[in-house]
């Protein structure tokens, strides 16, 4: 089929930068698979666009066709990951572009695989299909950085979120902690959770707040991610929230009690996943690189910990966090209330980790700001 003439690089970006928006709309809702947007557009119309659905499927250029139909023949595709060549839970997106007779494809990222990278590309060209690709690829890069990051590096992205004082305490002297920040500074942190696939806390934790891991903005109810609890010897009640709401909402328990332990057995009969896995050198905690790997397997690709002092310094020391959120409130605790994160083993100025601030917004009398962590 002849291919139309390529858009203006400024309209490919354009077009490429809405795909993308509607992708990261996906975020926390496709795992095991990547976010995907996509627009088909001929003589500068959008005639269809879609984006991956809930679980990974349908995927979004089959959504987008879906809506575009018949005038989808002769048009440009917008996708903001390479398509898919492979037969999995759903046929190939290439064979369905091929089939709708798209005359051009435009992708932002290529896929990441190396069982898969370039294949998708290569079977559309193969079609007589005009492929061009990494438009926005920074921004493409940034929406599906959880799930290159799991097929990469085989864990998920962590982003590690804490509300603070001025002075840098998330809690009194005596732990209390609810609650440090306003009313929208506490929704907007419900819209983060509502964003990832899994949150993550330890025990202390759990048993000192009891608290439920859910989204409760009105309207995004069913966007609660995976509760994912480190608990090495299983101390959280079964009476906490977390448990008692497992019907509602997965929880995911990774601990050192072994399936015979009667600890184990209770926990289980609740509904909850158990994950047996290996200690941390203490002996106290889980082992952070293990409980991440297991996570990918599982399909998670982005992380949420809500974590204490001892949590927070565990995850910064094993250099497993990526991105930092704080939530600033303008009062004071004092040195004798709890730091955000424990001992880091800094003695000098040069051994300090340097963050870089990627934003910063107000959110009434609070301040939330999110930095990117070098590891």
């Amino acid at each position: 089929m002849a291919a139309k003439t390529a858009a203006p690089r400024a309209t490919d970006e354009t077009l490429m930068r809405a795909a993308l928006a509607l992708a990261q709309r996906g975020q926390g809702e496709t795992w095991p698979n990547p976010t995907v947007g996509c627009l088909i557009v001929r003589d500068g119309r959008i005639l269809g666009r879609g984006r991956t659905q809930r679980g990974g499927r349908p995927h979004g250029e089959t959504v987008a066709l879906a809506q575009a139909g018949a005038a989808a023949r002769g048009a440009t595709a917008y996708v903001t990951f390479e398509p898919c060549a492979h037969h999995g839970a759903t046929p190939p997106c290439t064979e369905a572009l091929i089939a709708a007779g798209i005359a051009r494809v435009v992708y932002a990222i290529e896929d990441p695989d190396p069982r898969v990278r370039g294949r998708g590309a290569a079977q559309l060209r193969a079609a007589g299909i005009t492929v061009e690709s990494g438009i926005a690829l920074a921004e493409a890069t940034e929406v599906n950085a959880g799930f290159i990051k799991r097929v990469t590096r085989g864990r998920p992205w962590v982003t590690l979120k804490t509300a603070v004082s001025l002075d840098g305490r998330i809690a009194t002297r005596t732990g209390e902690s609810q609650w440090i920040t306003g009313d929208s500074a506490r929704a907007h942190a419900h819209l983060l959770r509502a964003t990832h696939d899994a949150i993550l806390v330890a025990s202390g934790t759990a048993i000192a707040d009891d608290p439920m891991l859910t989204c409760r903005l009105a309207g995004l109810e069913g966007r609660s991610p995976v509760r994912v609890l480190f608990d090495a010897h299983l101390r959280t009640p079964l009476t906490a929230k977390l448990y008692r709401t497992v019907r509602e909402v997965p929880l995911w328990v990774f601990t050192g009690k072994p399936a015979d332990d009667a600890a184990h057995r209770a926990a289980l009969a609740t509904g909850a996943r158990l994950f047996v896995i290996g200690l941390d050198g203490s002996g106290h905690g889980v082992r952070i690189e293990h409980a991440l790997g297991r996570l990918a397997e599982e399909g998670i690709t982005r992380v949420l910990v809500e974590a204490g002092g001892a949590l927070a310094a565990a995850f910064l020391n094993d250099g497993q966090v990526d991105d930092l959120v704080v939530y600033r409130a303008p009062i004071l605790l004092g040195g004798d209330g709890k730091a955000l994160a424990d001992s880091l083993a800094v003695d000098s100025l040069t051994q300090a980790r340097r963050l870089e601030r990627r934003g910063r917004l107000g959110l009434g009398q609070d301040v939330v700001e999110t930095f990117r962590v070098q590891n």
